[in-house]
């Protein structure tokens, strides 16, 4: 990647400052967590069964711990690693429940945690050909992110995506007791076609609809599938859609009080416990006769 300055028409390459430790690089990161990740802080330097783990964090939103390590050099197996801390994670899950209730003054029971949904990033600032390849499997909750630094104190931080044609990590298994195998079992990683199977014609291409929509309001919004809807975010959850067998379920986050909706046609929802979705708007939708309307709703999310 190549980033540039401008003056006055005149472009100046920046260069590229390499972190001297990973330290540096979990510093920088644990200080700005909730920003680059949403997720919140439970522990820096966890240590569990001998094991240490830089950065242990929670996922507000799944109800999920994240395990999260720095790298500075490439010489490391991510699956290998992954995998173990996965499985340390789903065999000691009452230290982690501890841990939490501890650092945070709270008393999350192990039922509040959704295990299924437990995952490990690591953060480089560049991986092998090799590491993406044997990382880019659609069920394996493990993600890379690279972090860049450069010169004027500009720092690029971009989680490498998994292919859309990624396969399962079930069709290259051949130990059903290995420790992959354990993991697969027991975490899942939901995807589009998780949610529209079994669906109809007509709720796919309803669902399509909507989703094109939304990808047009902005060109950086990001579709992370959840358990229960799909997410569509740029930094934060701007609207999550739960696909249903006859029809869609919207929800716009916003609190109650900030949206704009002269027609009326959202329902508050903050009131209600339990609901799926993020923000107090809801709305149900079985066709595309609001869809342009319904839009102009979403935008205001996005700010």
């Amino acid at each position: 990647m190549q980033l540039f300055k401008i003056n006055s028409l005149s472009l100046s390459l920046l260069k590229e400052i390499s972190f001297k430790l990973e330290k540096d690089i979990q510093n920088l990161f644990e200080k700005n967590l909730e920003l680059i990740t949403n997720l919140k802080l439970i522990k820096s330097e966890f240590i569990i069964k001998s094991n240490r783990i830089d950065t242990l964090a929670f996922d507000e939103e799944s109800k999920a711990f994240v395990i999260i390590e720095y790298k500075r050099n490439q010489n490391y197996s991510v699956v290998d690693q992954g995998v173990s801390y996965l499985n340390l994670m789903l065999e000691y899950k009452a230290d982690f429940i501890v841990e939490y209730n501890e650092t945070q003054n709270e008393n999350l029971k192990r039922n509040d945690v959704d295990w299924s949904q437990s995952k490990i990033i690591f953060v480089s600032p560049s991986f092998t050909d090799f590491q993406k390849q044997s990382s880019n499997f659609k069920d394996l909750a493990i993600e890379l992110w690279e972090i860049k630094q450069f010169e004027n104190d500009v720092v690029v931080i971009n989680p490498i995506k998994k292919s859309k044609s990624a396969p399962s990590i079930k069709q290259v298994q051949q130990n059903d007791d290995s420790e992959i195998s354990k993991v697969v079992k027991e975490i899942k990683v939901y995807t589009e076609e998780d949610h529209l199977n079994n669906k109809t014609d007509d709720i796919i291409e309803l669902y399509e609809n909507y989703k094109n929509a939304i990808l047009n309001l902005s060109t950086d919004i990001e579709i992370k599938p959840q358990k229960w809807y799909i997410a569509y975010k740029k930094q934060k959850n701007i609207v999550d859609i739960e696909v249903q067998s006859k029809a869609l379920k919207l929800w716009i986050n916003l609190k109650r009080g900030q949206l704009n909706d002269p027609k009326k046609i959202m329902r508050d929802v903050s009131i209600l416990k339990g609901h799926n979705g993020n923000g107090d708007y809801e709305i149900i939708v079985k066709d595309t006769e609001n869809l342009e309307y319904i839009m102009s709703l979403i935008k205001q999310a996005i700010g």
